[in-house]
């Protein structure tokens, strides 16, 4: 097949072409979800039952979706710029989520924090608790621009040149709740540090301020271009310096490129600034912005991450007698009484608390001096501070137990997989061993950079008709000075075989560590790079555990299903089919599975509610159902409705 004109080379799209194509552009469009919060009470008087899903996808613009499973109780999302929040704040949470989330909250990897539980009736209540602590939910999910996060430890640490957190707080009062960003074509996420660790994944995000001082002057570096999900991508330097009084005003001009060029609004599956950054690359990126500017910016290049750190444990600040105090958060789980009690401690010694990219939370401007006393209280409150560099790098997302995309659990594997490596090796033997696990393609806990990526899928049992929980293995990802793309290594591996698998990788990575005397900057990425496929696999497959978990036969096409639809197909999250072309396949399961048929492919056609892509471009961008496909192609259906 003749290779297709980059999207930048296409005729440009119009929005009949657009209403047409995107059904969540129609949505916004009909009605726009910003509004949805004032239709609260008469949605409410209606009745859970009755709301459509087209307004359950627009009080994502509120940060509120279903909860799992749909029986009109909501996850609600708190956006806190930065992480940074005050006792005061920090206590508010903590009653909302003890009176309205039956006393359970959880930290994100957006330094934010997402309450469960509240039911339809009560989400006017806790949305006026949450503004009236100086915090709000506008545009913690939807096509918006998402929490803007940065370095924790901001203002506070010696090493960073100057302080963002100024920066960061002018562009979340500019960006959040304003109309002109609030319509993107998808979720949008900034990221502002001068943290010399670049601890917050400039990598990763959709477009990225780095810290820098050019001749004196105090700026930014810009990276555009990052994300996860089935197609991971690392941000790419633009070449430009931004000074800090211009800062917004860049934003502005990306994200303006980004969100008025139509071609990216067609199809959701590839509405991310990721994929412009694809077709136009840095230099086109950059000719892009200068012309939303009306000028060209300063010559610059965005600096490399010169350490690591976590900012976990206790360092003196740059303000004499103080410090910060780094609290891990196993999975990111809190309660209300923990926020509560840990608002009173802060609010005693005058400091304040951080939440960080890594669901963990930091305290910052605790005095020195009462730093022994602090860590004995928080190991009152169940959250000890010497639990080890693993549990303070090693993140899951929400789970199964909530997200109705999740097929596997996540927080509590990741618990077990730190305790049993931790029992068998040391804490300090396997160190900050960063293991990031997911319950589904969305990564939302960025299973490709984990040194050990897990993402959540199931699994096939001979002889028996249900599935069972399973795990796609990644490794060798990382960030900052060892960026890197995780390598998938192993398929569907169960859940009760996965710590077997880890225990022997981790257990070769330690020997190889002691035999060659390395030493602890050795770490597990850099065993996997320094080994072929080949040899992690005899390693990992050295018992039983990863019989049949390599990569399914090469004769077939994979169809991927969303979480939500497994109902419909047996729970079988892959189906593997024989099939020339994509029609040929959706038939082949349409015909096995009769529910399918019915919801998604009803009389030999794809639904308006759903997508079809062929790896990460829409089929209709291609031959439609006639797209070719061959053995090992992709094919994955994604829910049209989906407004994350």
């Amino acid at each position: 097949m003749p290779a297709r004109p980059r999207r930048a080379d296409r005729p440009a799209a119009d929005w009949d072409l657009v209403l047409r194509r995107n059904y969540i552009e129609r949505l916004k469009q009909e009605r726009p979800p910003m509004h949805i919060r004032d239709e609260l009470p008469e949605l409410i008087e209606r009745g859970y039952e009755d709301i459509s899903e087209e307004d359950m996808v627009r009080f994502h613009w509120w940060g509120l979706a279903h909860d799992k499973p749909k029986i009109g109780t909501f996850m609600v999302r708190v956006k806190v710029a930065g992480g940074l929040l005050q006792p005061a704040q920090l206590k508010a949470l903590g009653v909302i989520a003890r009176q309205y989330g039956r006393g359970e909250a959880e930290l994100t990897t957006r330094q934010g924090i997402q309450l469960h539980w509240v039911r339809m009736s009560m989400l006017p209540e806790v949305l006026a608790a949450i503004e009236a602590a100086g915090l709000t939910t506008c545009g913690a999910e939807g096509d918006t621009v998402r929490n803007i996060t940065g370095c924790p430890v901001a203002g506070l640490s010696a090493a960073e040149p100057f302080d963002v957190m100024p920066v960061i707080k002018e562009a979340a009062a500019f960006f959040w709740g304003n109309p002109k960003f609030s319509n993107l074509p998808r979720k949008h996420k900034y990221t502002i540090s001068a943290c010399p660790a670049q601890c917050n994944a400039p990598e990763i995000h959709d477009v990225a301020l780095v810290g820098t001082v050019r001749d004196g002057e105090p700026g930014f570096g810009l990276r555009v271009g990052g994300g996860m999900a089935n197609t991971p991508r690392i941000s790419r330097d633009v070449g430009v310096f931004v000074s800090l009084g211009e800062a917004v005003e860049v934003l502005q001009a990306v994200t303006n490129a980004w969100q008025q060029d139509l071609r990216y609004r067609v199809s959701r599956a590839k509405a991310r600034i990721k994929f412009m950054m694809d077709d136009y690359g840095p230099e086109g990126m950059r000719a892009k912005i200068e012309e939303q500017l009306g000028r060209p910016l300063q010559e610059g290049v965005a600096p490399e991450p010169t350490a690591d750190a976590d900012h976990m444990e206790v360092h003196a600040q740059r303000q004499p007698g103080l410090s910060t105090v780094g609290v891990p958060v196993s999975a990111g789980r809190v309660t209300g009484s923990m926020l509560e009690q840990l608002g009173d401690l802060l609010a005693g010694l005058g400091a304040d608390a951080r939440f960080t990219r890594q669901q963990n939370i930091i305290l910052g401007n605790v005095p020195t001096e009462r730093a022994g006393e602090v860590k004995a209280r928080l190991a009152e409150l169940g959250l000890p501070t010497g639990k080890g560099g693993a549990y303070a790098r090693s993140i899951a997302c929400t789970s199964h137990r909530f997200c109705n995309y999740s097929v596997a659990e996540t927080k509590g594997k990741l618990d077990d997989i730190l305790g049993r490596l931790t029992t068998r090796f040391g804490a300090e033997e396997i160190g900050g061993l960063a293991i990031h696990l997911d319950g589904c393609p969305h990564a939302c806990a960025q299973h490709w950079v984990g040194e050990i990526g897990l993402q959540g899928t199931t699994a096939a049992v001979a002889g028996a008709e249900e599935r069972i929980e399973a795990y796609d293995l990644t490794v060798g990802g990382g960030l900052g000075r060892r960026t890197a793309i995780g390598r998938r290594l192993l398929r569907r591996v169960p859940a009760d075989q996965v710590d077997t698998v880890l225990e022997r990788l981790v257990g070769g990575w330690l020997s190889t560590r002691d035999e060659r005397d390395h030493a602890a900057g050795y770490t597990f990425g850099d065993f996997c790079a320094g080994l072929s496929d080949e040899q992690l696999l005899a390693l990992a497959s050295a018992s039983d555990a990863a019989d049949g978990a390599r990569e399914p036969g090469q004769g077939d096409v994979v169809l991927h299903v969303p979480g939500p639809l497994l109902s419909l197909v047996g729970g079988a999250d892959e189906i593997k089919v024989s099939a020339a072309i994509v029609g040929e396949a959706l038939t082949a399961v349409a015909q096995a599975h009769s529910a399918f048929a019915k919801t998604v492919f009803p009389g030999g056609s794809v639904d308006k509610a759903f997508l079809v892509t062929v790896g990460d471009e829409d089929i209709r961008n291609l031959d439609g159902l006639a797209t070719p496909v061959t053995p090992g192609t992709d094919i994955t259906i994604v829910i049209a409705m989906s407004g994350g």
